[in-house]
């Protein structure tokens, strides 16, 4: 046989070998990281968004389940904590990271969102600034709408009593649309899913009915209206933060949107403000937002500013 094809014999033999090593590779762990906030309350970290786990006197709640795949090793560590059930999820929005593993849990667990999350969740649009999700059927659908909101509030809703309680808040558009605020007030600690991501430049999801111009009045409000919480927990924050990181976060938001409508009533345009944006400096702790998020966030102001 001619030596070129030997080798290329071998050489693609030794391809087909890689190919199929690195296809018969195990998957990654997916690996949920517990922290003890306080008390019968965990904050569940990896896979999406943080997820609160709550463990009352008639069962646990869930605030938000994490992204595909996520809900199986979410429940299994759960149940490493407690031997009683899960008997409520509680949504803070509606991105898959934060909604999509209520499919994996029992179907008799009330899901309890905002009123308008609801919604949102039975069409699961992708969020502003982010490549639009494969076309198809979503999870939901997919499942046949097992883990849909059985419940939903308005303004707010109080679940439980005495030690069991939980205080539902709806400040206005941030986020999305739909952003629910979940109080344990007697542990003083507070949910804020991604209304309150972590100490950068949040999504301003207009797909989902989210606001860059109302977003800081909607921190502001619930920094103001929030009593007796030492303890926020964020949607994504490797640690927890508190009432006065809220506060910081409201005016950081702020200063972005001033900034934006400063460059619009100018005369200069988007890309003139992805350019010159850089996080003030006295806002400690914060990184510099990828260009990407700035172009994002500031055509949604840009948009809502007439």
């Amino acid at each position: 046989m001619n030596r070129h094809i030997v080798s290329a014999a071998i050489l693609l033999a030794g391809a087909l070998t890689m190919g199929v090593a690195a296809y018969q590779q195990p998957a990654a762990p997916m690996v949920v990281e517990v922290e003890k906030v306080k008390d019968n309350l965990y904050v569940m970290k990896g896979g999406g968004g943080n997820s609160a786990v709550f463990i009352g006197s008639d069962g646990v709640t869930v605030v938000d389940t994490k992204n595909p795949g996520w809900g199986a090793p979410l429940l299994e560590k759960i149940k490493s904590l407690t031997s009683k059930p899960v008997i409520r999820i509680i949504n803070t929005h509606t991105h898959g990271d934060h909604v999509s593993g209520n499919v994996d849990f029992p179907a008799t667990v009330d899901v309890v969102v905002q009123e308008y999350t609801k919604t949102a969740m039975q069409s699961m649009r992708g969020p502003s600034g982010f490549p639009a999700p494969a076309s198809g059927p979503s999870i939901f659908e997919r499942n046949n709408g097992r883990g849909l909101a059985k419940r939903t509030f308005k303004d707010t809703m109080k679940i439980g009593a005495g030690a069991d309680e939980i205080d539902l808040y709806y400040f206005g558009r941030a986020h999305t649309g739909g952003d629910a605020w979940v109080v344990f007030p007697g542990l003083r600690v507070m949910h804020a899913g991604d209304a309150f991501p972590t100490r950068d430049l949040p999504i301003m999801d207009k797909n989902n009915n989210g606001s860059g111009v109302d977003f800081p009045a909607t921190l502001a409000k619930a920094h103001a209206t929030v009593k007796n919480v030492d303890i926020v927990i964020n949607g994504h924050n490797a640690t927890t933060t508190t009432m006065a990181d809220l506060k910081t976060q409201s005016e950081f938001i702020a200063d972005f949107v001033k900034f934006v409508q400063d460059a619009k009533k100018s005369g200069k345009t988007v890309d003139d403000v992805v350019s010159t944006w850089k996080t003030p400096a006295r806002y400690s702790g914060y990184a510099n937002p990828t260009p990407a998020r700035v172009k994002a966030n500031a055509t949604v102001v840009w948009e809502e500013t007439k």
